[in-house]
């Protein structure tokens, strides 16, 4: 898989679907730079040493079109970097040359990162470079893992001071690739309850970036870019995803020069991000997770699927149908006692549901969200019972019991705040600004995060607790620590403290599953899935909205990751009003649950439920871990449509947004089924695979607003 050739100095990188070329380049008298100069289609040529890069460029031009596998700030490539090194005397002080490598089976751990992973050592290989600074000491081991069965590589760097002098790195980036030509950049965009708008950008030369300093990944960038090809789309053409395996602040940049590359650089945010690396002392960046596609988005996206539903997801639940769940926030907020939650679990109950999620307030004094948060303890002048004897009770119903959390935030109206006021973000001298009255805990610091391993792990053994819903509310402000450290690190020793509190109770209760959640999808990245295999998608729960959102999220995520719910018709956060078909048609798409009061609904909507209860439990083996392909984007029509399909059917989702006069639905052409294959519908009619791919159907639409289509073909 990874071959080396020492005379021609290159690396391949190479399986029956993808190949990556590293070269050496010899820079005069100082040492051999390391170049990446092709990713794309296999080549199974035996020599894959490119041609020379002329001289005949000015070093200006010669260093600002060289394809630097780790670019260095200040060496005159102007372009964005990954490194950016200061010496002691505040001088811009690295350069970077090969000095040994080496082939590794399997794939490494990344020391307290979230990672994908092999489980087996033929699964994947990893080439590991690593370049030195003589003058300084620096060394970077450039880590490339090529998995056996995929178009993806993972990439990271790890740096280490083998000086006599400490370093300040001031950008410490995960990846860094280049491309001959000109691309479009795809990116997701939006905000609180309008998450993962899907925005291409034409190719233009000039340098083009998203980010997040907000302390997670973000609801206004997810930390995920693809560069396609101009005439590329969703079923064809060649494209190149970049994800960041990471929850904090990131930044991904592209850049286009005049001299027809383009560069792809992501990892943490620069504009946040500075780091003391003394004599001895190493630092390890965050995995980038690089794609390759030569059939368009929609090939890219099943790369992304695939790896990460079963190498980035781990545990007990990993590969286990995810239960259909009711939360109580809709239907109630704030307002609850033992026997209005106990009225609406007997009715979901009744109906089939299959797990009941208690929501925020059921906590100290938390009446409103002013209070509270932190103070782990049972209100039990709402739950007569407490948890024990809700959970007891809910169990006895035949259904699972879950609750939700927010553990990295606290109320300054608090016991814990009362107690430890320095235990926030906070900057001495400065306003502690609140955001939805509450402040962020300092995660940096061991105490703080043994206070909430050890809080949160007490409430998870008081009962049955079957689920967690893992929220956090807020961005952050007046970032500033009472550690002895280098402030500039607060920020990313935040999340490495999250990611050990986070693997400490996961561990701890195998059996639990966790659920993400950041004000919906403000926390939607690659790193909280490994420790929660699935996240509550957004906010906006209306059933129009979640098809772009959704939509969007499935560019790089796999439907068992999404959470998706039927909610309360008018929508809470916009009051539209859809029919019950429609709202459980969309939900079908991800993790399906409800967030209403089921006990507040029509008999007919009511037995609507009960089919749709049904229907779910039938297909989530194939929505959940079948292979997804979009096949009409919201964004583009009138109309959206995706199918599912495994080895026991298909299943075809569509959708019509605004109803016109005379308008007929589309003719759906499905896509990559096996071929020869004949699939029976529910009118027993056989259709060939070649009939549906080639001639479609027209799908029978109401023509009216907010209407859906289901199809479901069995094999025969």
């Amino acid at each position: 898989m990874i071959t080396c050739n020492k005379g021609k100095g290159f690396f391949h990188l190479s399986n029956s679907s993808v190949s990556l070329v590293l070269q050496l380049r010899q820079d005069g008298d100082m040492g051999q730079e390391l170049l990446q100069t092709y990713f794309g289609s296999p080549i199974h040529d035996g020599d894959v040493s490119l041609p020379s890069y002329s001289d005949h460029f000015s070093n200006d031009g010669l260093r600002t079109v060289l394809p630097y596998a780790c670019p260095i700030d200040g060496l005159g490539d102007y372009r964005p970097s990954m490194l950016r090194v200061m010496d002691s005397s505040g001088r811009r002080n690295a350069e970077l040359f090969y000095e040994s490598h080496q082939i590794a089976p399997g794939k490494p751990v990344l020391d307290g990162l979230p990672a994908t992973y092999a489980e087996n050592e033929d699964e994947a290989e990893t080439l590991l470079i690593t370049l030195g600074d003589p003058v300084t000491g620096l060394k970077a081991v450039c880590s490339y893992t090529l998995f056996a069965s995929s178009t993806a590589v993972a990439a990271n760097v790890k740096l280490i001071n083998s000086g006599t002098e400490a370093l300040t790195l001031e950008n410490a980036a995960s990846a860094c690739f280049t491309f001959e030509g000109r691309y479009d950049m795809l990116h997701l965009h939006g905000t609180w309850a309008h998450e993962r708008n899907v925005e291409r950008i034409p190719a233009a030369r000039m340098t083009r970036q998203i980010e997040s300093c907000r302390g997670a990944s973000g609801h206004e960038h997810n930390p995920f870019v693809a560069l396609m090809r101009p005439e590329a789309s969703e079923a064809y053409g060649e494209c190149y995803g970049f994800s960041l395996v990471y929850s904090g602040d990131f930044r991904i940049a592209v850049d286009e020069n005049c001299f027809g590359t383009t560069r792809l650089v992501g990892g943490l945010n620069p504009r946040t991000f500075r780091w003391t690396l003394k004599p001895g002392d190493c630092f390890q960046a965050p995995e980038a997770v690089v794609v390759y596609s030569s059939n368009g988005l929609n090939g890219m996206s099943q790369t992304y699927h695939q790896l990460y539903r079963s190498r980035l997801c781990r545990g007990y639940w990993r590969d286990r149908e995810r239960p259909i769940l009711i939360n109580n926030w809709e239907a109630t907020y704030f307002d609850f006692n033992h026997e209005r939650i106990m009225k609406i679990a007997k009715t979901a109950a009744e109906l089939g549901v299959e797990l009941f999620v208690l929501d925020d307030g059921w906590f100290g004094q938390r009446n409103d969200d002013h209070s509270s948060l932190g103070d782990w303890v049972v209100n039990t002048k709402k739950l007569s019972k407490g948890l024990e004897g809700l959970s007891e009770e809910i169990h006895g119903l035949g259904m699972n019991f879950g609750l939700w959390f927010e553990p990295e935030m606290v109320s300054p109206r608090s016991d814990l705040y009362n107690a430890h006021p320095d235990w926030c973000l906070h900057i001495p001298g400065r306003r502690r600004t609140e955001a939805r009255h509450q402040l962020t805990l300092d995660m940096s610091r061991k105490d703080v995060q043994d206070y909430v391993i050890n809080a949160v792990s007490a409430i998870l053994r008081s009962t049955q607790i079957d689920y967690v819903k893992w929220d956090m509310n807020r961005s952050f402000m007046e970032v500033g620590s009472e550690l002895p450290v280098e402030q500039g690190e607060i920020v990313h020793r935040y999340m490495l403290g999250l990611y050990r509190v986070l693997a400490e109770i996961t561990s701890a209760f195998p059996k639990v599953l966790f659920e993400s959640c950041a004000s919906g999808g403000g926390r939607f990245d690659p790193g909280m899935l490994y420790y929660m295999p699935q996240t509550w998608t957004s906010d906006d729960t209306d059933a129009v909205e979640r098809l772009y959102i959704q939509y969007g999220t499935s560019l790089c995520y796999p439907a068992s990751t999404i959470g998706a719910h039927v909610s309360a018709s008018p929508n809470h956060q916009i009051k539209r009003v859809t029919s019950v078909e429609m709202r459980g048609l969309v939900a079908l798409g991800g993790n399906f649950g409800y967030e209403l009061d089921l006990s507040a609904q029509s008999p007919e909507d009511l037995e609507k439920i009960k089919e749709q209860i049904s229907l779910v439990k039938n297909l989530r083996s194939t929505t959940n871990k079948g292979v997804f392909t979009r096949l009409l984007s919201p964004f583009d029509s009138n109309f959206a449509a995706w199918q599912f399909v495994d080895e026991k059917r298909v299943v075809l989702c569509v959708y019509r947004i605004l109803a016109h006069p005379a308008s007929s639905a589309p003719v759906i052409r499905l896509r990559n089924l096996p071929l020869g294959v004949s699939y029976r519908d529910e009118n027993h009619r056989v259709l060939s695979s070649e009939a549906l791919m080639n001639i479609g159907i027209r799908p029978e639409l109401k023509n009216e607003d907010f209407s859906g289509f289901i199809q479901i073909w069995e094999r025969e």
